[in-house]
């Protein structure tokens, strides 16, 4: 075998990695190893002679051979270095490949699939704050200052409820800011909306019981509870919110409620106040639960947010979610859910077991983050930005679009909804639009399968990653696109 040709092959086919002569080497024999190219019983090159065949110093040969001997893909022997029986079958990665779909559980199977690569960001993705705003030099500061006050004792597997100062925090901010009504105890920090999501279906509700979602609504929400076995009820949305009838609490009585008051996703409507005291009264009657996902309630541009449903009504029986990803960044992964009280000591004494806690320093950093008032400065500005921005789109849908779709959606959060007034449908533009590298999410996915989809015919448009000074442009390319669709229709 060449080995020269072996690690330059191998250095080709991971060329975005950076490794040294000893990693290279160790790499890619281990590769072919594994792979079947060399195999089981050969001799490997004694170290000294492979050294000087490839020109490199004899450690970075030895330290390849003892890698490999430690992970047991070789064995010393008198003959020198033998290749042991490690090598994948032939056939395992083609049996990889052709898994069938019905290998997975009945509630996963039928989930939605996830579109596309992660970490690429269309302009108009939704959901995605507008990171090169971000002050990233006063969280790098946070940051450090949280390092230097961890010690030994914090890199375990963390409170199970979240670091005590970031508990604090979040405390003092809703009641402030939200009006919620908790203390500290009430407060589980978690890894984001879906974490939060899925312990709620699995700690409120059993297998079986019915779950109500907005529709359209978000799809999160809908794969939590669906995988946790509960029996999702759509209930409509109008303009004023979630709008169940009397039908729905009498042939479908809930277990849990959902919703999104503040701004509701995707539509943006806001849960009115009657609305809000009539859900919560017939919740307590039948003894079951709300969701509260404040979902963007920090980011509206005029006039103050309605207060927190969970804020309306002492021991309301309202779990209140939140996520610092729309207001900070996705990548922080930092979300809190805030239970009754009565409910606190019971949940903290399983939610240990059910969901582990990390990350001691980011969670420090982020308490540090509020308590000093960057965060809450950071939102002002951001407010700012977005109204900016949504102004500057929306003036320029108006200008290349006016024909085509009709915005619909109030002044909040980082997007904006439109119903589409052209002969298409938005699954059919959407796709075609991403032959042509414009991602835009069709408003219709939103809704439950076979539930008033032809009633949301559109887009949901993010706003907050599109200067003002790009929205004529990107807008423009999107109606000439959705044109052209038209006409080859």
């Amino acid at each position: 075998m060449d080995y020269g040709l072996l690690m330059s092959s191998f250095a080709s086919q991971s060329a975005e990695r950076k490794l040294t002569q000893q990693s290279l080497l160790y790499e890619s024999l281990r590769h072919a190893i594994l792979n079947g190219d060399i195999r089981h019983g050969s001799q490997l090159v004694p170290t000294r002679a492979l050294a000087e065949q490839l020109g490199i110093a004899r450690n970075s040969v030895l330290y390849a051979y003892e890698r490999l001997a430690e992970e047991g893909f070789i064995a010393a022997s008198r003959h020198g270095s033998i290749v042991s029986c490690v090598a994948l079958p032939a056939a395992s990665a083609e049996a990889a490949s052709t898994t069938p779909v019905s290998a997975l559980s009945r509630r996963v199977a039928g989930l939605p699939r996830e579109r596309g690569a992660r970490g690429t960001q269309s302009p108009f993705q939704a959901g995605v704050p507008a990171l090169d705003e971000f002050p990233v030099a006063q969280w790098r500061a946070s940051m450090e200052r949280a390092w230097r006050s961890v010690d030994a004792r914090d890199l375990g597997y963390g409170y199970h409820a979240g670091h005590p100062s970031l508990r604090r925090a979040v405390t003092e901010y809703v009641r402030v800011s939200r009006g919620v009504r908790c203390t500290a105890e009430q407060v589980f920090i978690t890894s984001g909306t879906h974490t939060s999501l899925d312990l709620c279906a699995r700690m409120l509700a059993d297998p079986g019981d019915t779950a109500w979602l907005e529709n359209p609504g978000y799809q999160g929400a809908r794969i939590a509870f669906q995988s946790a076995g509960l029996n999702i009820v759509p209930i409509p949305v109008d303009a004023a919110g979630l709008a169940p009838t009397e039908q729905h609490w009498q042939r479908t009585p809930p277990r849990l409620v959902y919703i999104t008051p503040s701004h509701q996703y995707p539509l943006g409507s806001v849960l009115g106040l009657e609305r809000r005291w009539s859900i919560i009264d017939s919740i307590v009657e039948r003894g079951a639960w709300i969701i509260e996902d404040d979902y963007d309630s920090e980011l509206r541009h005029s006039g103050p947010p309605l207060p927190s449903v969970q804020g309306l009504r002492d021991a309301a029986p309202v779990v209140y979610l939140g996520t610092f990803s729309k207001t900070m960044f996705p990548a922080l992964r930092i979300g809190f859910m805030i239970v009754p009280a009565s409910l606190a000591p019971e949940i903290g004494g399983v939610i240990g077991e059910m969901s582990r806690q990390g990350r001691v320093a980011d969670q420090v950093a982020l308490a540090d983050f509020i308590e000093s008032g960057k965060y809450a400065r950071h939102l002002r500005r951001m407010r700012r930005i977005y109204q900016q921005r949504r102004e500057a789109m929306v003036s320029a849908i108006y200008t290349h679009m006016n024909d085509l779709v009709t915005v619909s959606s109030d002044g909040s959060g980082m997007h904006l909804t439109m119903r589409l007034d052209a002969p298409l449908q938005d699954r059919d533009v959407s796709f075609a639009l991403r032959e042509q590298g414009i991602a835009v999410s069709p408003l219709s996915t939103y809704c439950h399968e076979g539930e008033d989809a032809e009633r949301f015919n559109g887009f949901m448009l993010g706003y907050a990653g599109v200067r003002p000074d790009k929205a004529d442009r990107l807008i423009a390319e999107l109606g000439t696109a959705i044109r052209s669709l038209i006409r080859g229709n």
